[in-house]
């Protein structure tokens, strides 16, 4: 170039430009335009798009838009370069400015062109703008291109109209692996996970060739299901055709086992993972942590910063935060809490965070805390924080606070049905009916309607869906007798019915049938009426498992050595041998109406300390009944640590002595002294009524 001078021609440019696009030569591609300004050699368009090229290949967009502006000709594929260019960095608005420059200027897109800005068109408003370019599409007679109509379908899919979407996919006259990976991968992102596995059975019918995305997005419809023996399936499929293991494809089988209970095999592949991202790390970092396993988060957290590979982003922290709180962790989780605000991540601490750290505070009972955390955000808090804070509230049974957070809650989301059900859950336990009936008619007023529980369990390749007290199972009778069956044989162990899950001012015998139609009883007891013995029973449901539900599974579990994995919309509970490793936080006994009464009966007095109180002994010991003082978490209380007043201590003497061995095992002691404290008090009831 620098020898030929003024004589150097249009090949020997578009070498030299297509050589520096190539190798991303910077200063190279900076000389060539300046030969062609000093020389006042007049490009050709191609060479002027080729320039443009050149410097969004480098991400100097602004030197690229420079060159489109003074060129004095552009063309379909000028225009549709810088719109790429913009599309690709992210940069809508921009792209879309263009393309209606573009447009003014009466150059006709091309199939590129439609196919660059559809992507750009998320978001309402770029959803509405792609509508816009649909309609342009079919007066160009576009839409039969196979490119045009998977980028049209998956603007459709990304926007929520997955129906639009279906259409423009059944239209297309043509179809190849990127148009059905498009559609199978929106059904999935919406959560319509049967309607992408179904279409994606009838496409390996009809012929299609999956590619690893395909894979990935069929893997993220089955962890949607829990389907685990599919999603085995798919990985031994992977396998035999040899499809390479891109990051993406392994990322998704991570996923897909630990939402499917298996996190052992989400290990593995973890664990033979050559090359892993950040996605990796979290993945694997969510998984233990929606298992309630907080150590293992934790030692995976402190693998990942000793390696010194990838750092740690916002996802990863919130990953390890929501462990540690479902871990019961909740010291190690307030010090990473701690560290994050001090900017020692190099991370912001954003509402997410904040909200694991209040989910933290309430399950371990600090609701006060939580509350108080909330109105110091730094943030506006949303709903799903209010929303934990509400279950909090309902798992402790803290009226007090939890009328406040509900009512937000209603002014916030007033159609949100879940709101609704959680807050009367909370004034049903307390006894307040007429509350209940109160928050049921405001949601008849307004029109809001609760999803139905449904629970789900996997039997030889086929889904068995209940519903409470289902009527529709072709062997609904069968399970209806084994729920009973089993129910009367974990009762002679102990198990006792908890009937304020039973939320319907009834009498006992009615609450308890209403606990023995739930759904995920039903799906239970199918599940051990239709495998072998010893074989897991994976249940899950699409609501949160009542109290009542998951003691239940626990002595099922205990009684019938089965493994059981119960999955609900926030996490998964694996019982083994009667333990869950939620750690009983969903089993918090909520105070019922006559314990309130007695609580009250034991800490109150009218005239000076009361009688029951052990001296040494606090008046109101923190809440605690029978003045117990609090346990670390995660620890059950022995017997040697119970610190009772000395009326009962006296009382449960004469008890132990009295009963001895004839004693139901259903019968605890400190059963024996509510129920004698209780009919102590419902007698002078009795005679002050009778007195006055």
């Amino acid at each position: 170039m620098a020898i030929q001078g003024p004589e150097m021609v249009f090949a020997g440019y578009v070498t030299l430009l297509d050589e520096c696009v190539d190798q991303r030569a910077l200063r190279e591609g900076q000389r060539v335009h300046s030969h062609m300004i000093k020389t006042c050699y007049l490009p050709p368009v191609y060479l002027w798009t080729r320039l443009l090229v050149f410097y969004a290949k480098i991400e100097l967009l602004g030197d690229a838009r420079r060159v489109l502006d003074e060129m004095p000709l552009r063309n379909v594929v000028s225009w549709t370069a810088m719109i790429s260019a913009y599309s690709q960095k992210g940069y809508a608005s921009e792209a879309l400015d263009l393309f209606q420059r573009m447009l003014r200027s009466e150059t006709q897109p091309n199939e590129f062109t439609f196919t660059t800005i559809l992507a750009t068109c998320t978001g309402t408003s770029g959803f509405l703008l792609g509508r816009q370019v649909h309609s342009l599409v079919i007066k160009s007679n576009y839409e039969s291109h196979i490119f045009v109509g998977s980028s049209l379908l998956d603007m459709y899919a990304k926007a929520g109209k997955i129906h639009e979407a279906r259409e423009v996919f059944e239209c297309l006259p043509e179809r190849d692996v990127v148009s059905c990976t498009a559609i199978i991968s929106g059904y999935a992102q919406l959560g319509i996970d049967e309607e992408a596995i179904e279409l994606f059975s009838r496409l390996q019918r009809e012929g299609m060739d999956p590619n690893y995305v395909t894979y990935a997005s069929v893997l993220t419809a089955l962890s949607g299901l829990a389907a685990l023996y599919h999603g085995r399936q798919v990985h031994g499929h992977v396998l035999r055709r040899e499809v390479p293991f891109y990051v993406v494809l392994q990322n998704s089988l991570i996923d897909m086992y630990s939402k499917c209970g298996s996190v052992t095999y989400a290990r593995r592949v973890f664990n033979s993972m050559s090359e892993r991202t950040v996605i990796s790390w979290n993945a694997m970092l969510v998984g233990y942590s929606k298992h309630g396993m907080g150590r293992q988060v934790v030692e995976l957290f402190e693998f990942m910063r000793k390696e010194k590979k990838i750092t740690p982003d916002s996802v990863t922290l919130l990953a390890v935060l929501s462990g540690c709180s479902h871990g019961g962790l909740e010291e190690r989780g307030l010090q990473l809490f701690h560290e994050i605000i001090n900017g020692e991540h190099g991370v912001q601490p954003e509402r997410e965070h904040y909200g694991c750290v209040i989910d933290m505070l309430g399950r371990a009972g600090q609701l006060q805390e939580a509350f108080e955390q909330i109105q110091q955000m730094p943030f506006e808090p949303t709903p799903a924080i209010w929303g934990s804070l509400l279950g909090a509230c309902r798992v402790h049974s803290n009226v007090d606070i939890g009328e406040l957070v509900g009512r937000k809650l209603l002014e916030l989301e007033p159609e949100n049905a879940g709101n609704y059900v959680i807050f009367s859950n909370l004034y049903a336990t307390a006894g307040r009916w007429e509350d209940v009936r109160n928050l049921r008619h405001l949601m008849k007023e307004k029109a809001v309607i609760k999803e139905p529980g449904r629970s789900w369990v996997e039997l030889n390749q086929v889904l068995h869906i209940f519903h409470a007290s289902d009527r529709c199972h072709p062997r609904r009778a069968e399970v209806f007798e084994k729920v009973k069956g089993v129910s009367l044989r974990i009762k002679a162990f102990g198990y006792v019915p908890e009937l304020s899950c039973a939320l319907y001012d009834v009498d006992d015998e009615q609450k308890e049938k209403i606990l023995l139609g739930h759904s995920e009883k039903l799906a239970l007891a199918f599940g051990l009426m239709a495998s072998a013995e010893g074989v897991p029973v994976r249940v899950i449901k699409n609501l949160r498992i009542c109290v009542d539900c998951h003691n239940f599974a626990k002595f099922v579990s205990k009684l019938y050595a089965r493994e059981i994995f119960l999955r609900d919309k926030n996490r998964f509970h694996h019982i083994v041998n009667g333990i869950c490793t939620c750690g009983d936080y969903c089993a918090a006994k909520p105070l019922t109406t006559a314990t309130a009464a007695l609580r009250r009966r034991l800490f109150t007095s009218s005239s000076g300390p009361s009688r029951w109180a052990t001296p040494g002994h606090e008046e109101r010991p923190k809440g605690y009944l029978f003045n117990r003082t609090p346990l670390p978490a995660g620890q059950s209380r022995k017997w040697e640590d119970w610190e009772l007043p000395c009326y009962i201590t006296s009382f449960l003497t004469i008890v132990i002595l009295g009963v001895g061995l004839n004693a139901k095992p259903d019968l605890t002691i400190e059963t024996w002294a509510h129920q004698k404290a209780l009919e102590r008090l419902q007698t002078e009831q009795q005679q002050m009524g009778e007195s006055d």
